[in-house]
């Protein structure tokens, strides 16, 4: 989609300087230097089962967006060293859902590491050994923090619109949005909201603001100050 989008803008590139001399030269100084587009790097990432077993996706320009993952099997050699045959017969073998769980951990974030421990909800081929696979793009993206009772400003360029990675109303650190904040405030760090709230609301637009309040986002952690993190990138329309 990406693709298309930059193909279409170079065919009618002519075009648009004819339209709005000003927004080509802007665009063109865009494309240039890559800023605002929505380019990306694609990585692969495999981890057998097992909890000592470390997945680990991380981008080191840009933020996470998972494409795929696999929980299960689909051959007969990946993760099959020291293993006897009958683990690993069953190649038709995935869990749902596992793409849903690892996108709400990783999208957005820069590092993202964690075991299948994670997907051991169900088994979805007993007596098989599985492993996950996981397919992400490292997206030039915007990483944004307001501290609670301020206004985020969500904003792209001309002719982009913002797409939600991830929002999270929390604590995950005691430094971020400390200042002349009393320490039992600061205390607790496991305070992780994950919120639909900021993409239903500015999905698709080129600007957007919205208040880091529990008003908005109700109260995950009670007498905890705490901070709304947006990952964002600007797409084409």
């Amino acid at each position: 989609m990406v693709f298309l989008c930059l193909t279409l803008t170079l065919l009618f590139l002519n075009t648009l300087y004819a339209c709005s001399n000003m927004f080509a030269q802007k665009f063109s100084a865009q494309m240039s230097s890559g800023i605002g587009m929505t380019s990306f790097s694609t990585q692969r990432t495999i981890a057998c089962d097992g909890s000592d077993n470390v997945q680990r996706l991380s981008c080191e320009d840009g933020l996470i967006s998972v494409q795929e993952a696999l929980y299960g099997r689909k051959d007969r050699e990946i993760c099959s060293e020291d293993r006897p045959a009958y683990q690993l017969t069953n190649t038709d073998c995935s869990q749902v859902g596992t793409l849903d769980v690892i996108k709400r951990r990783c999208d957005g974030k820069k590092v993202c590491e964690f075991n299948t421990q994670i997907l051991h909800t169900s088994d979805p081929c007993f007596g098989t050994f599985k492993y996950l696979d996981t397919t992400y793009n490292c997206v030039h993206g915007i990483h944004s923090i307001t501290c609670e009772h301020s206004l985020a400003i969500l904003k792209c360029d001309q002719g982009l619109v913002i797409h939600v990675q991830s929002a999270n109303y929390g604590r995950h650190d005691q430094t971020t949005c400390s200042f002349n904040r009393p320490p039992p405030q600061l205390q607790n760090v496991r305070c992780s909201h994950p919120i639909n709230k900021v993409a239903e609301s500015c999905n698709g637009k080129n600007s957007c603001i919205i208040k880091a309040s529990n008003s908005v986002f109700g109260d995950p952690c009670y007498g905890t100050f705490k901070y709304l993190e947006v990952s964002y990138t600007c797409d084409c329309k």
